[in-house]
């Protein structure tokens, strides 16, 4: 008898080591395949075969480097789930649900941190726009997963209140959140340094004042020593730039380790960043465009990096059901959730 078959669907670096920390669960009994996140059909493929998506987890940086995240772990590519017919989608964005999906079971875990509820929020729920318009302040919502992983019980609440349906979400932890200590056993260099993580605000087509933040980022270190961590997604030469043109001792790194460079800083200052509930979670004097005692709310739990195992287990309980079962599956609570709870 043939291995039920699972897709798991990256997108950057972040979302594409998610499922993999899951799938890697599940390989010795399902045949687990791995793709970049990919378009839908229509629009999407159009503009995502002129490079107009390059912008997004689509295409660009972020599809880069997820092809050679995926080819330095030998993990098996089957680009948009076109080889197989697949048993269940492990995702972690429903802000495009691919049409060759809609029909499968699907368990969505929650990235990281979203977005502000901004005015595009409001409009594309108001008049049923694609929820991509409002990037990942709509994450959650499109109602097509089975079942919906989240970091803590403040974020339970917070999808519950923008509308998503309670009896589909567990708490489970988040992988690559629920562990901040792990951190603190590193090698970097540097210490008792205030840490600024940017944000890819303009390459995502936000309003970002950046000479105003690194003005505000001085003001805050008030002459401590200043380590700038530039977003993956930035355009490094202009950031670059900015940074020396107001702030000609800071040190600009594009890449490095982010989590350990927390844990070795006094102060961290971000933007949109989700690592700041890395510096919440080790106790770090922490700036941030989002109020930090919400944040504080909805700090991921820390159940010592095994959120992937209890997402793992509601993947296999839903394997389990079968397909049409699993389709319709809601309202029940996974041994994962009393586990994670636990941990918590």
């Amino acid at each position: 008898m043939s291995k039920k078959k699972v897709l798991c669907i990256g997108g950057s670096l972040n979302q594409t080591s998610m499922v993999h920390a899951v799938g890697s669960q599940l390989a010795d009994d399902y045949e687990v395949w791995y793709t970049p996140f990919y378009p839908d059909v229509g629009i999407q493929t159009f503009l995502h075969r002129r490079g107009l998506l390059d912008f997004c987890v689509m295409g660009g940086q972020f599809l880069a480097q997820t092809e050679r995240y995926l080819k330095e772990h030998d993990l098996p590519v089957d680009y948009g789930g076109r080889r197989h017919d697949y048993d269940l989608v492990i995702t972690t964005s429903d802000l495009v649900v691919q049409r060759n999906i809609r029909h499968k079971p699907i368990v969505l875990i929650q990235e990281g941190m979203t977005d502000p509820e901004n005015l595009m929020y409001h409009l594309v729920k108001l008049f049923g726009l694609p929820r991509y318009l409002a990037s990942t302040s709509t994450n959650g919502l499109s109602d097509a997963y089975q079942v919906f992983c989240v970091a803590s019980e403040g974020y339970r609440d917070l999808f519950i209140r923008k509308g998503a349906r309670p009896e589909k979400i567990v708490v489970t932890g988040i992988p690559n959140f629920d562990n901040a200590a792990q951190f603190c056993n590193n090698r970097f260099p540097y210490r008792h340094f205030v840490l600024v993580a940017t944000s890819d605000t303009r390459e995502t087509f936000k309003f970002d004042n950046r000479r105003r933040f690194i003005r505000r980022a001085l003001e805050i270190a008030d002459g401590r020593p200043l380590i700038f961590k530039l977003h993956p997604n930035e355009n490094f030469h202009r950031s670059y730039r900015e940074i020396r043109s107001l702030a000609p001792r800071a040190l600009v790194l594009a890449e490095g380790n982010t989590g350990e460079m927390i844990a070795n800083c006094d102060v961290l200052i971000t933007q949109y960043s989700s690592v700041a509930f890395i510096g919440l979670a080790l106790g770090k004097e922490v700036y941030s465009y989002f109020d930090i005692e919400m944040l504080k709310r909805l700090l991921p739990i820390q159940n010592g990096g095994t959120s992937h195992r209890h997402i793992a287990t509601v993947c296999r309980r839903l394997l389990e059901l079968g397909p049409e079962q699993a389709r319709q599956a809601a309202g029940w609570a996974p041994p994962a959730y009393q586990g994670a709870q636990a941990a918590g």
